[in-house]
């Protein structure tokens, strides 16, 4: 019998975003770069400040799926540099994505949004963010997005 899979919740990322850049149609869809701006880290083990560099580069299918690469870093309240690379995908009804594309509020549970977020530090403190994997759960809003990361056990 193969072993079930479970998780742990250990955080939400709350990444604060700006103005989306288009690089147009780059044949197999639209390439963006939405800039990461600060933000903030918070669960019972790790919290911090999202760093004020980063971006998410997507690329948007014709159907409307979104295919993002994020990376940036966070810095934990007691001084710890982790840098993020969190790939992943964002799909739905199309009125809602071009909804959310326009900046308006969508309802979260409308839409797929599912992440595998990837950590490296050399803080010895959270060298385990770096041996396990992670999966997360994402919400996007006009101004933010919200990632709840949950540890794969």
């Amino acid at each position: 019998m193969a072993p079930v899979l479970q998780t742990r919740y250990v955080f939400t990322i709350t990444a604060r975003i700006g103005e989306v850049t288009s690089a147009g149609d780059i044949g197999h869809g639209v390439r963006r770069i939405i800039p990461i701006i600060g933000g903030e880290v918070r669960g019972p083990d790790v919290n911090g400040k999202v760093c004020a560099f980063g971006a998410d580069f997507q690329v948007i299918r014709p159907n409307e799926l979104i295919e993002l690469e994020a990376k940036y870093a966070f810095e934990t309240d007691d001084g710890a540099v982790i840098y993020v690379e969190n790939r992943g995908i964002r799909f739905g009804p199309i009125e809602l994505l071009q909804s959310l594309k326009r900046g308006e509020p969508v309802d979260p549970k409308l839409i797929y949004f599912r992440t595998v977020p990837k950590f490296e530090t050399g803080a010895k403190k959270y060298r385990w963010l770096m041996e396990s994997l992670f999966i997360a759960s994402a919400a996007r809003h006009a101004d933010r997005v919200v990632i709840d990361v949950h540890q794969v056990l």
